[in-house]
C-alpha cells in the first residue's frame, strides 16, 4: 500500500480524507471520543504538510437522506478542539456548501462535509451509482486517503470507489490496524489466545470457526457463553441464548477437541432476575442457573480462571465484553479481562482490543490505552480481518 509520502509534495493539494466519526452521541453530546482521537495523526501529518484537508465521514444510521440527530456538527466542534484550529462543516456532501468550504481552504487548513451517508448513493449495491457519487467527491480534490478502519470491510462510495479514480494512500491509522491484527494472523507469537464475548454467538460464526484452526486457546465469555453451555446441555434460565445456533456450537466444541484447541467458558455466573444497573445480583455455578435468572456477567472464580488463560500468551486477541460492563455490578469480568491483558503486556505479550464495545469499555473503566498493544477502532472490520476476509477498503489501497 501506498503511504502518505508516497504522494509527494502536497503542499496547496486539497485531499480527501475518509475518516470513522461514528462516535456515540447523548442527544448532541459525544460520550467517548476515541475515534476522533484516533484520527488526529494522519489529519496532523496532512496539515503539517500544506495539505488542504477535507474529511468525509458518516455517524450513525441515517436512511440515505439527511436527519439532523446525525448531523457532523458535533465532531466538528470536537475536531477543532482537539486540533486547536477552525474546522468548518460544510452544509451538504457535494453540493453548493461542500464546494464552496473546500475552495476557500488556505494550505494547511482542514474542513469537514457533513454525513456521507445523508446521500444514499454511498451505500448503493448499484456499482455507477456509488460510482457517481465517488467522482462528485474527486471533482473537488487532488488525492484520496483512507483512514477510517472502521469501514474498511464495506464496498462504498468513500472507502473503496474513490480510490478508483484518485491518487490514493493508506492513512497512519489504517497502517497501524493492519499491521497489529497482521501478528494475529501471519504466525502469531505463541501462546496466542482469542477472548470473545459481547452478546451473539451468530456475529461471530466466520471468526470462530477460523480461529479453531489458528489459535491455542479460545476464552468465551459475555452473552455468548450461554449458547455455549447450553450446548453442553445446561440450563441457562432467562440468559441470552440463540436455540438456533447450539448445534452449531456443539460442533465447533467437537472441532476443538479433536484440533487440541482449548475453549474455556465460565464456571461461575453472576445472575440477576431482570436486565437493569440496581438488579439484585447473586453469583452461581455455571451450570446452575436458576430458570428465573439470567446471567450479566462471569463469576469471580471465572475472573481468575479467565485471568489465568490470558495472562501467560504472546498473542492475545479480545473482541467483547465478559458482562454488561455499562452496569457497575456486572463490570468485574470485562475489567479482569482487560486487566489480564495489561498484565501479559507487562510479560512481554502483544494484545489487541478488537474495537466496538470492547474498546468503550477499556476506557469507561479507566484503564490507560497505552497498556494494551493495540486498540482497533473497527470492531466488525478486525473481526472481518481475522476471518481471513477480503477487505475491500484494503484491497483497493494494494491496487
Amino acid at each position: 500500500m501506498k503511504t502518505i509520502d508516497d504522494l509527494g509534495d502536497l503542499r496547496g493539494k486539497r485531499v480527501l480524507v475518509r475518516s470513522d466519526f461514528n462516535v456515540p452521541l447523548d442527544g448532541t453530546t459525544i460520550t467517548d471520543d476515541g475515534r476522533i482521537k484516533a484520527a488526529l495523526p494522519t489529519l496532523e501529518l496532512l496539515l503539517s504538510k500544506g495539505a488542504r484537508v477535507v474529511v468525509v465521514a458518516h455517524l450513525g444510521r441515517p436512511k440515505g437522506a439527511p436527519e439532523a440527530k446525525y448531523s457532523l456538527a458535533p465532531v466538528a466542534a470536537r475536531l477543532s478542539e482537539l486540533l486547536g484550529m477552525p474546522v468548518p462543516l460544510a452544509e451538504d456532501l457535494v453540493g453548493p456548501s461542500a464546494r464552496g468550504t473546500v475552495g476557500a481552504l488556505l494550505d494547511g487548513q482542514i474542513a469537514l462535509l457533513e454525513n456521507v451517508r445523508f446521500d444514499a448513493r454511498e451505500t448503493s449495491k448499484v456499482d455507477a451509482e456509488r460510482a457517481e457519487l465517488a467522482g462528485e467527491l474527486a471533482a473537488m480534490v487532488d488525492a484520496y486517503v483512507s483512514d477510517g478502519f472502521g469501514v474498511v470491510h464495506r464496498k462504498q462510495a468513500s472507502v473503496y470507489d474513490v480510490a478508483l479514480v484518485l491518487p490514493h494512500a493508506v492513512g497512519l491509522l489504517v497502517l497501524k490496524e493492519v499491521e497489529s491484527l497482521r501478528k494475529a494472523t501471519d504466525d502469531p507469537a505463541r501462546p496466542y489466545v482469542v477472548v470473545l464475548g459481547g452478546a451473539k454467538v451468530s456475529d461471530k460464526l466466520g471468526v470462530i470457526a477460523n480461529l479453531l484452526t489458528k489459535a491455542d486457546r479460545l476464552v468465551i465469555g459475555g452473552g455468548m457463553a450461554y449458547t455455549f453451555l447450553a450446548a453442553q446441555g445446561h440450563t441457562v434460565g432467562t440468559s441470552l441464548l440463540e436455540a438456533d445456533q447450539v448445534e452449531t456450537v456443539k460442533g465447533y466444541l467437537a472441532q476443538a477437541a479433536a484440533a487440541g484447541v482449548e475453549i474455556v467458558l465460565p464456571v461461575d455466573t453472576v445472575v440477576a432476575p431482570v436486565f437493569a444497573a440496581d438488579a439484585p445480583a447473586t453469583v452461581v455455578a455455571a451450570d446452575a442457573i436458576p430458570d428465573d435468572q439470567m446471567g450479566l456477567d462471569i463469576g469471580p472464580e471465572s475472573c481468575e480462571l479467565f485471568a489465568s488463560k490470558i495472562v501467560d500468551a504472546k498473542t492475545i486477541v479480545w473482541n467483547g465484553p465478559a458482562g454488561v460492563f455499562e452496569f457497575d455490578a456486572f463490570a468485574a469480568g470485562t475489567r479482569a479481562v482487560a486487566q489480564a491483558l495489561v498484565d501479559a503486556g507487562k510479560a512481554g505479550g502483544f494484545s489487541i482490543v478488537g474495537g466496538g464495545d470492547s474498546a468503550a469499555a477499556v476506557r469507561l473503566l479507566g484503564f490507560d490505552e497505552a497498556d494494551f498493544g493495540h486498540i482497533s477502532t473497527g470492531g466488525g472490520a478486525s473481526l472481518e480481518f481475522l476471518e481471513g476476509k477480503t477487505l475491500p477498503g484494503i484491497a483497493v489501497l494494494e491496487s
